[in-house]
């Protein structure tokens, strides 16, 4: 997989460009505030229909401007596609694949990135909100249908909510949770059973990637962890666990007005030679596991979808040291992966040419 061509109009900060990518490494030189990022961006919302820097669509059209497009060429499995995103500040974006108007939903697996920021290697040490968005992510790359589940399952959540908050105020039955906690229960566990079927993929590729890094030193492992589930329930049958859950909760989510049991509370644990790594790893552990579980997700997406995604770099290249940076542009450019990265500093790179470099100034762009 890989982009062939990109071109914006009115999109941030580039009133108009097109560029044309090198199929192997795509390096984006330029100082901060210049459009590095906005490139990265224009891709990775290709992949998942959303930005990872705002939640608002107005808000990557030029500030003076109407309307915005995104338009990629990219080869998958060997066939030629072509993607264009459609911005208004009056009216609904639109998505066309192939010149056909499609719903976001089914935008989901046209096209696979890994993204990997700064922000990322907050991932292990930071909330495990953050941890769920990058296992759901991923999943929903390699399965569309998952992304379905996970869509009616937030719906449901929602509903769920809004009644324990009415039941709370004597507004409605407790009753009415009947209807509502068998969908939840049937939806939470494909949710979880696919979560942890992810999860034992990943756990198997990031620990080999963990042991290449760390000189065969440490080994990773990644566990899911199911809210409220003690290690000796592990083995029950999830239905007749959540239901059970569900029932003994109720009375406390009707006064806090939230459900309290469900994947939405999950997280996932990493740990290095038996020791966790958010709790106790240093620094440099922790970003060696962050740079691990990237490398693994590259591979966890080729073994679901039979090609690599696209890798997306944005200004990780200052936050890794030395022998971290070695390992991964090495791994790049073993397994031909396309990539672009953003850097302030050519310093970062081997001395070599190692692949297509752009200049980025003042939302201009230079080979």
């Amino acid at each position: 997989m890989f982009v062939r061509s990109l071109t914006l109009r009115n999109y941030r900060n580039y009133s108009e460009l097109h560029l044309d990518f090198d199929q192997n490494i795509n390096v984006f030189l330029g100082q901060n505030a210049q459009g590095k990022t906005n490139i990265i961006e224009a891709v990775y919302y290709a992949s998942l229909g959303r930005s990872h820097r705002t939640h608002t669509d107005t808000d990557l059209i030029f500030w003076d401007k109407p309307a915005a497009s995104v338009q990629l060429d990219f080869d998958r499995l060997g066939v030629g596609n072509h993607l264009e995103f459609q911005f208004s500040r009056e009216k609904r974006r639109r998505i066309l694949l192939n010149e056909h108007p499609i719903r976001p939903k089914e935008l989901i697996g046209s096209i696979n990135t890994v993204l990997f920021s700064p922000e990322d290697l907050f991932l292990i040490k930071g909330a495990p909100a953050g941890r769920r968005r990058f296992l759901d992510g991923e999943i929903s790359q390699a399965s569309p249908a998952y992304y379905h589940e996970l869509q009616q399952y937030t719906r449901i959540v929602t509903q769920r909510n809004t009644l324990l908050k009415r039941i709370r105020e004597r507004k409605a039955a407790t009753d009415m949770l009947d209807l509502w906690d068998p969908q939840l229960v049937d939806s939470a566990v494909k949710i979880t059973r696919k979560r942890q079927e992810a999860v034992r993929k990943l756990n198997m590729l990031a620990n080999l990637m963990q042991r290449r890094i760390s000189g065969n030193q440490e080994n990773l492992a990644i566990t899911y962890e199911i809210h409220g589930m003690e290690a000796e329930d592990m083995t029950k049958d999830l239905a007749s666990w959540y239901n059970k859950e569900l029932a003994s909760h109720r009375e406390v989510d009707i006064l806090r007005g939230s459900t309290s049991r469900g994947p939405h509370h999950d997280d996932i644990i990493l740990t290095v030679n038996g020791i966790n790594l958010r709790s106790f790893g240093s620094q440099g552990q922790q970003r060696t596991g962050v740079l691990s579980l990237k490398l693994s997700e590259l591979e966890f997406l080729r073994s679901e979808t039979g090609e690599y995604p696209i890798l997306l770099l944005d200004d990780v290249m200052s936050e890794l040291d030395v022998t971290r940076r070695h390992q991964l542009m090495e791994f790049i450019r073993r397994e031909r992966i396309q990539t672009m990265i953003t850097a302030t500093d050519a310093a970062y790179f081997p001395q070599e040419r190692i692949g297509t470099y752009f200049h980025v100034k003042a939302g201009q762009i230079t080979r």
